[in-house]
């Protein structure tokens, strides 16, 4: 009788234990996942080619934290650049913005190595903003 309630207690132990090695498997594939987003940096939207420089842009600080941007090329010429959601004081950001029409228009090539000076009393922010479309544009074939 005592090896018997000794082998229930030991096939339960293994079977809490295999189900506790699915688990922690399993955690880990969702944070090793995690890690590492769908790379969504270039897609296509109809006639554009669209980055988007969340993830590659992510080391690009301003003066509160990263300023992503979204790109938008069309044969080869920069069409649109809008700012995505950051943390960067808003009236001093929207001094910042000024930079991205300076992109707009210009050739692929033109727009990447073009000088764009930053915005005074926007210093950190415009600079990020800059440093994020040159970025962003070395991604479009």
């Amino acid at each position: 009788m005592a090896s018997e309630a000794r082998n229930n207690v030991m096939m339960r132990k293994k079977m809490l234990c295999a189900v506790l090695m699915g688990l922690g498997l399993s955690m880990g594939w969702v944070a090793l996942t995690s890690a590492f987003p769908a790379d969504d940096t270039v897609t296509k939207n109809g006639e554009y080619t669209v980055v988007n420089t969340t993830v590659i842009g992510k080391n690009i600080r301003g003066y509160n934290g990263t300023t992503p941007v979204k790109i938008f090329v069309k044969k080869h010429k920069v069409v649109k650049v809008e700012a995505l959601k950051n943390r960067e004081t808003p009236n001093i950001f929207s001094k910042a913005e000024a930079v991205l029409r300076r992109f707009e228009g210009k050739s692929v090539k033109q727009a990447r190595t073009m000088n764009v000076d930053a915005v005074t009393g926007a210093t950190y922010s415009s600079t990020a903003l800059i440093k994020n479309v040159k970025e962003g544009l070395k991604k479009v074939k």
